[in-house]
């Protein structure tokens, strides 16, 4: 296992290497505007131009521009500074990291305790009616955009403005630190608006995945040594169908510590998502590519953590 924890680490690392190589080769040698012109802004005139160029080291050649770009990122993290506001890029997605991380882990809890029961339920009585209305829930909540049930959600709950003025949405996001009453109704609606494709999504693959299983040799073996069919489902059943679940939830969180930007931008939340978002806006080459590499950092991590928790729930995976 340890070896195994050692590749997997080496390998996330080289990743994690080619695609700041990647990142910075569409953004630095393949932009579609110039970023010394980016950099000067509207009214820059061609001598100004020129003197960022010098500044920001664009006039040398392109392995010396990503050495020093790698040799900054690695010994400082430095991931360079906005064009728009002149701020540092890693400065300003750590101070908007908590509300991601608070849209992230709330949505995430949220999604679970709702599609895992749910899959369960109509995995133990399929095609009964219970099922057929819990799967076509499902099927409406995955069709549904986050935009659309955000935007839905605000004008009928939000606290202020909403038509039936649920206490419990607050509306504009609170930071933890500053009231954790506060931030939890102020998030509230975002987690349940994010959790709902998640949760539809999550109840149809384990539904689908714990029926195969439920097929399997071992089950019948458990169940004629006269287990009960709870602990069968539970013990049995249950572990082997999370596996692929494991896998989704990883890739499903790394994404969005990255930035859930569609939620993010509907409820006003200042995270990494909406930042990316203003990057795009205003064309701010250094923060959309900061971005892109702290979203790729936590999926390849997530990837690393699903691989090693693979050997706890399933036994049939083995690391050589």
């Amino acid at each position: 296992m340890g070896a195994y924890i050692v590749r997997r680490t080496l390998w996330a690392i080289l990743l994690l290497l080619v695609v700041s190589f990647l990142t910075f080769v569409i953004f630095n040698v393949f932009p579609s505007a110039d970023p010394a012109a980016l950099r000067a802004g509207r009214n820059a005139t061609p001598a100004l131009i020129e003197q960022i160029r010098r500044n920001l080291g664009l006039s040398k050649p392109f392995y010396t521009q990503y050495w020093i770009y790698l040799k900054g990122l690695l010994e400082h993290f430095n991931l360079g500074y906005s064009y728009y506001n002149t701020e540092s890029v890693k400065s300003e997605i750590f101070s908007r990291l908590p509300a991601t991380i608070s849209v992230t882990v709330g949505g995430f809890v949220a999604w679970m305790l709702i599609g895992i029961p749910v899959g369960i339920i109509s995995a133990i009585k399929p095609r009964s009616l219970l099922d057929r209305i819990m799967m076509g829930g499902s099927l409406v909540a995955i069709s549904a955009p986050v935009y659309f049930l955000g935007l839905v959600s605000l004008f009928l709950f939000a606290q202020g403005t909403g038509v039936l003025q649920w206490a419990g949405a607050a509306g504009s996001y609170v930071p933890i630190t500053q009231n954790p009453g506060t931030w939890f109704n102020s998030l509230i609606l975002a987690w349940l608006t994010l959790a709902a494709a998640f949760a539809a999504f999550y109840a149809r693959m384990t539904r689908g995945n714990l029926i195969e299983v439920m097929h399997e040799d071992y089950i019948r073996t458990a169940r004629a040594k006269g287990l009960r069919e709870s602990v069968v489902i539970t013990k049995h059943g249950l572990r082997a169908a999370l596996t692929p679940i494991v896998t989704m939830a990883g890739m499903d969180i790394g994404l969005l510590l990255g930035g859930a930007i569609l939620t993010e931008i509907v409820f006003n939340i200042p995270g990494i998502g909406r930042y990316a978002y203003d990057a795009i806006v205003n064309a701010d080459l250094p923060a959309i590519q900061g971005t892109v590499l702290f979203g790729a950092f936590f999926i390849v991590f997530a990837n690393l953590v699903v691989d090693i928790l693979y050997a706890f729930l399933d036994p049939r995976v083995t690391y050589g």
